[in-house]
């Protein structure tokens, strides 16, 4: 089965560093796919070479439904089904809820689709209905965080990526968003997740890499690595 996202021998250099060093990832149809790691280690350029927003080094391969999308523009991948909710949230503090979430929307013409989806959006965080006409950079952390989330879904992706969705917010509010993005799963959107939170990721995800200095140090099944001694000691604070 040919992998919806295949990522072979990734190679980002910042000036003279070298951010990552060969990274090889791959989701299937219908996956979490987490990614784990100190700070610094490559997680955040992994993501950001993936959708265009940093040039990967020639030989560096990203394939996107078996099509080599190496070099694409970011808006270009997102209108092959791929949409990045990027650490810091990113969304637009002076426009209001609703016209952030119709941004997630700006490439699509099916009305009808983008009507569903709104309500759809509303559904997952109900807290974004209410706040529908509120200027985004009045709503709270968790609001703008479920605000990102909600944008990138407005844009019907096969693949999400998620960078730090839980960071700086309350537990009350990683745990509904950790229930969305299940609930986003299973409504057949696959997930490449980025997390501090090594626990939360490894319980939700099907597969989990383990990033170090820009190289993959481990990899398995989420179960797997949740019970791995290293992984407990280093990221679950045993």
């Amino acid at each position: 089965m040919t992998a919806l996202l295949e990522v072979s021998d990734l190679h980002v250099y910042y000036g003279v560093i070298h951010a990552l060093k060969g990274v090889s990832v791959s989701v299937e149809e219908g996956q979490v796919v987490a990614l784990i790691g100190a700070n610094g280690a490559g997680k955040t350029t992994t993501l950001r070479a993936i959708s265009g927003l940093v040039p990967a080094r020639k030989g560096s391969t990203v394939r996107f439904k078996g099509e080599d999308v190496l070099g694409c523009e970011a808006h270009a991948l997102v209108a092959k089904g791929l949409a990045h909710a990027p650490e810091g949230r990113g969304i637009f503090l002076n426009l209001s809820t609703i016209e952030n979430l119709r941004m997630g929307a700006y490439l699509r013409r099916d009305k009808a689709g983008i009507a569903a989806d709104f309500e759809r959006v509303f559904a997952l965080f109900p807290l974004l209905k209410e706040r529908a006409s509120q200027v985004a950079g009045t709503l709270s952390g968790g609001e703008q965080q479920m605000l990102a989330v909600g944008r990138a879904l407005m844009a019907k992706p096969r693949l999400l990526l998620l960078d730090e969705p839980s960071l700086g917010l309350a537990p009350q509010v990683v745990e509904r968003i950790f229930k969305v993005l299940r609930e986003v799963n299973q409504g057949g959107v696959s997930l490449l997740l980025v997390e501090q939170n090594a626990q939360l990721a490894l319980k939700l995800a099907h597969k989990a890499y383990v990033l170090e200095t820009g190289e993959i140090a481990m990899q398995g099944t989420g179960a797997e690595l949740l019970q791995s001694p290293e992984v407990r000691k280093a990221y679950l604070g045993e």
